[in-house]
């Protein structure tokens, strides 16, 4: 066990999640109609199962343009090759746990919403009306729903006042829940996490003497 390389319990940590987030995405597909018709109440009004496709980006946010689908496809695909291999790297350096669990948890997700836009299209056959094919323009499948209050905008407020609002309003999935997850910790932990290993510290420390020394 000894032997065994220290990312590789990260890996199976993004592993975990990709399993998580494509089950769920499977049975919602197999199991829900979409929109307000197959809408499920898990928690009464705050936590619904809402069957929705979104052919762009994460939380329900698009990218209006004819090449926009298969650009984000492109770019997922790089972020995940890069992710993945920073993680590797980074468990190499000796990295701080914390931070390790965090880009699992990044990398996971992101391969998750790779697979949708990569295979969907095909597998599913889900993907958008008029796109040149159905290869890397798969529709991302999100279907967690926390609608927790809505009301009116006061009358005071300029333009939108009397308009209806609803808190929290974005639908999406495990793999869109698991990269925000990992982003907000090592933001909140960021000082914890860039710190210096102990190993680093030292030679730091011993350089800057010896630039000290050769300066007198």
């Amino acid at each position: 066990m000894k032997n065994i390389p220290r990312h590789y319990k990260y890996l199976l940590v993004a592993f975990g999640i990709i399993l998580l987030d494509q089950t769920s995405k499977f049975l919602v597909h197999t199991n829900m109609e979409l929109g307000n018709i197959g809408e499920i109440d898990v928690i009464g009004d705050w936590f619904k199962l809402h069957y929705l496709l979104n052919p762009g980006m994460a939380f329900g946010l698009r990218w209006d343009n004819e090449y926009g689908k298969l650009t984000l496809t492109l770019f997922r695909l790089v972020a995940m090759i890069g992710i993945g291999y920073y993680l590797v790297h980074l468990s190499k350096r000796g990295t701080h746990n914390g931070l390790m669990w965090c880009m699992g948890l990044i990398l996971g997700g992101a391969v998750g919403n790779v697979i949708d836009s990569t295979f969907y299209g095909v597998l599913l056959d889900n993907a958008p009306i008029g796109s040149p094919t159905p290869w890397f323009h798969g529709q991302v499948i999100d279907m967690l729903f926390f609608p927790l209050f809505d009301g009116h905008y006061p009358s005071w407020i300029p333009y939108i006042g009397g308009d209806y609002f609803l808190f929290f309003s974005p639908v999406f999935n495990i793999a869109d829940s698991s990269i925000f997850t990992g982003v907000v910790i090592i933001l909140i932990m960021q000082k914890q996490f860039f710190e210096l290993p102990e190993k680093e510290k030292i030679e730091e420390e011993i350089t800057q003497q010896q630039s000290e020394e050769i300066e007198l």
